[in-house]
C-alpha cells in the first residue's frame, strides 16, 4: 500500500511538472526561416522590427536555418508576412519545443536570442539631396522600418539622446567636402554642397567646415560612450578616425578652408584620440581621391568584381552572440562591392576591434566592430551592396530586384541586434 501511495504521489508530481513544462510550448509558434528558401530576406527584418515596436518580443534563433526569427503566433502576424510575401511557417508546441532544444544544444553553434525593446533610429544626412543614395536609407524603406534624419545642427543641439541607433553613409569629417575638388569642383551639385557646408558652419559659430565636423564627430563619440549604437559605411568609417587624429593640426588645403594644409601633419597624427584605427597615414594631396592608407579600395579594385568576395568569420553563438548576430547571413561568402571607402587595411586595427568580415588570403578587412564606453560601433566598407561600382548620379538600387541579397542582410542585422535583452548579451 505504501508502494501505491508513493507511486501515485510521485505521478501527480511529474504531470504537474510536465504540464508546467508544456504551458512554455503549448502556444503555437510563427517561424521565419533565413535560408535560402526565404523568399524575402530582407523584409523579413521589416516583420521583426514592427512586431517589436508593437511592443511585443521574438527570439532570434542564431545559426538556426539562417538567423530564423521565432515568434507567438497570431493571425495578425500571418497577415503581415502573406502581405509582405515573407515566408513562414506556422508550428505547434510540441515542434517549437523541439526546435528550443536543439538550438540550446552544448554540440551545436547556436544560441536563443531575445529581443525585446525595439531601436529608435536616426540616419545622419544633409538636409538637400545629394548626387548619391544611402544603402541604409534604402534598406530601410523597403523594409518598411521607421527612421528620422538629422545633421550637424540637430546633433549639436543634442538631439542624439532621442535615438539608440545612428547610421552615418558617404559623409566627410575632414571637412574636404569628399575630396571631390579635382573631378567635379565645377559641378552645380558640389558648389551648392560647399555653399551649404559653409553656411552651416558659419551659423553655427565655425570658422571651417572642418571645425564643425570635428565638434560633430566628437557628440558622436559622447553618444556611443554613453551607450549608443553607430553603424557607418563608405567614407564615413575612416573619416571618422581621420577628424579625431587630426584635430590638432590641418590637412585641408586652400581650396577646402582658405589657407594651405600643414605639411607636417603626419607627423602630429593623435591615435589615441581614434576609436577604431592607429598608426595610418594622410594623404595630404588634395587632387587625389584618397583619405589615407587606411582604405584598401585601390588594391581591392585589382582584383576585379569577380573575384571580389569576402568571407564572414565564424564566432560561437553562445560565446559571441554579438558578432553572430551580425553576421547572420544564409551564405559565408558576401558578393564585395566599392565604395570611397572600400575596405580597412588590417595591420591599422586598434586591439580589441573584432573582424567579422574580410577577404581571405589578403590584409583586405571589410567589416568591424568595437565597443567604446557602454556602446558600440560598427564600419561596413563600400557603398551599395548591389551594385558593384555605383557611380555619382546612378539611379537607386531597386531592392525589389534583390529581396535576398546577403550584403543588405548585414545592415539588417546591424537594425536588430540592439533590441537584443542585455542580461543575454553578457554571457
Amino acid at each position: 500500500m505504501q508502494h501505491y501511495k508513493g507511486f501515485t504521489l510521485f505521478f501527480f508530481f511529474l504531470v504537474t511538472f510536465l504540464n508546467s513544462g508544456l504551458q512554455v510550448y503549448s502556444q503555437a509558434k510563427l517561424l521565419i526561416p533565413m535560408e535560402l528558401e526565404q523568399t524575402d530576406h530582407l523584409r523579413a527584418y521589416g516583420v521583426a522590427y514592427r512586431h517589436l515596436l508593437s511592443g511585443r518580443e521574438l527570439d532570434w534563433l542564431l545559426n538556426y536555418r539562417g538567423g530564423a526569427f521565432m515568434f507567438d503566433y497570431s493571425p495578425e502576424l500571418e497577415a503581415a508576412c502573406n502581405e509582405k510575401g515573407v515566408y513562414f511557417e506556422k508550428i505547434n508546441g510540441t515542434v517549437a519545443a523541439q526546435v528550443y532544444a536543439e538550438v540550446q544544444r552544448e554540440d551545436k553553434n547556436m544560441e536563443v536570442i531575445r529581443l525585446e525593446k525595439v531601436a529608435r533610429i536616426a540616419v545622419y544626412v544633409p538636409p538637400d539631396t545629394p548626387p548619391w543614395d544611402d544603402a541604409v536609407q534604402l534598406v530601410l524603406e523597403y523594409a518598411e522600418i521607421p527612421y528620422d534624419t538629422l545633421w550637424n545642427e540637430e546633433v549639436l543641439a543634442g538631439e542624439l539622446k532621442k535615438y539608440d541607433w545612428l547610421h552615418l553613409h558617404h559623409e566627410d569629417f575632414t571637412g574636404q567636402y569628399g575630396k571631390f575638388f579635382a573631378t567635379f569642383g565645377t559641378a552645380p551639385w558640389y558648389i551648392k554642397q560647399v555653399k551649404l557646408y559653409e553656411e552651416t558652419a558659419a551659423k553655427l559659430g565655425f570658422k571651417k567646415v572642418s571645425q564643425m565636423k570635428l565638434a560633430v564627430v566628437k557628440e558622436l563619440n559622447k553618444y556611443i560612450y554613453n551607450g549608443g549604437f553607430l553603424f557607418t559605411m563608405c567614407s564615413a568609417t575612416d573619416t571618422y578616425d581621420i577628424a579625431l587624429a587630426t584635430q590638432n593640426t590641418d590637412i585641408c588645403d586652400a581650396m577646402f578652408d582658405g589657407d594651405p594644409f600643414d605639411p607636417e601633419a603626419n607627423g602630429k597624427l593623435d591615435y589615441d584620440e581614434c576609436i577604431a584605427f592607429r598608426n595610418f597615414k594622410i594623404n595630404l594631396n588634395p587632387y587625389v581621391y584618397e583619405y589615407s592608407d587606411i582604405d584598401v579600395t585601390n588594391e581591392i579594385f585589382t582584383l576585379g568584381e569577380s573575384q571580389d568576395y569576402f568571407t564572414l568569420v565564424d564566432f560561437s553563438a553562445k560565446t559571441d552572440p554579438v558578432p553572430t548576430m551580425l553576421n547572420q547571413c544564409h551564405t559565408a561568402l558576401i558578393k564585395g562591392f566599392m565604395g570611397q571607402t572600400t575596405g580597412f587595411r588590417k595591420s591599422f586595427l586598434k586591439p580589441g576591434v573584432t573582424i567579422l568580415a574580410m577577404n581571405e588570403g589578403t590584409e583586405f578587412v571589410r567589416y568591424i566592430h568595437g565597443n567604446y564606453g557602454r556602446g558600440t560601433f560598427t564600419f561596413l566598407g563600400g557603398h551599395d551592396p548591389e551594385d558593384y561600382t555605383h557611380a555619382i548620379g546612378d539611379p537607386p538600387t531597386e531592392l525589389k530586384n534583390f529581396k535576398n541579397s546577403p550584403g543588405y542582410r548585414l545592415i539588417l542585422n546591424n537594425v536588430l541586434f540592439p533590441a537584443a535583452k542585455k542580461k543575454k548579451l553578457k554571457t
